[in-house]
């Protein structure tokens, strides 16, 4: 088994989640929501930073997966969104793993099977494939597991697809 923190960086709230994953059994391990706090922009980052790196020590993911930047209509909105993922992806490398991106599309096609699914989707599906039963998911949180599904299904297609083209 492999421990996944999946990462949905957002400016005022950042998802996340951890599952435990061996290719073909997913298992999870946490999740939840940081509400972004700080008098400025250098604060908010800071706060993002430091949360996730406290998730890091106390879960022990070795790989990470995040979510990329989509193209949004307002750019100011684009590049907060970028910055949060910037202070994000810090924390992970800075602590040893490995961090890999996903566009959203990819995330909700792994997860739901289509890549316009909503996130009503996304919270439906995600506890049904990780067994989270008796609450609802808060939006974030489920988007993080998700990430961190979908970059189980992609970690373990390429170490089969290695292993193929070892074996030719």
């Amino acid at each position: 088994m492999i421990r996944i923190l999946g990462i949905d960086p957002g400016s005022r709230i950042t998802g996340y989640g951890v599952i435990d994953s061996d290719g073909r059994r997913n298992v999870h391990v946490a999740h939840g929501h940081i509400k972004v706090e700080g008098a400025d922009l250098g604060e908010k980052l800071a706060h993002i930073y430091y949360r996730i790196q406290q998730i890091i020590e106390e879960h022990q993911p070795v790989e990470a997966g995040i979510e990329q930047v989509f193209m949004a209509k307002n750019a100011q909105s684009a590049l907060k969104l970028g910055q949060a993922r910037g202070a994000a992806m810090c924390a992970a490398a800075i602590s040893g793993l490995p961090v890999h991106e996903y566009a959203a599309k990819l995330v909700k096609q792994s997860v739901v099977g289509k890549g316009g699914a909503d996130k009503a989707q996304i919270q439906h599906m995600v506890p049904l494939l990780l067994n989270i039963r008796g609450t609802k998911l808060q939006a974030d949180a489920a988007d993080g597991l998700a990430i961190a599904l979908c970059h189980a299904h992609l970690r373990t297609s390429r170490l089969l697809l290695a292993e193929l083209k070892a074996r030719a």
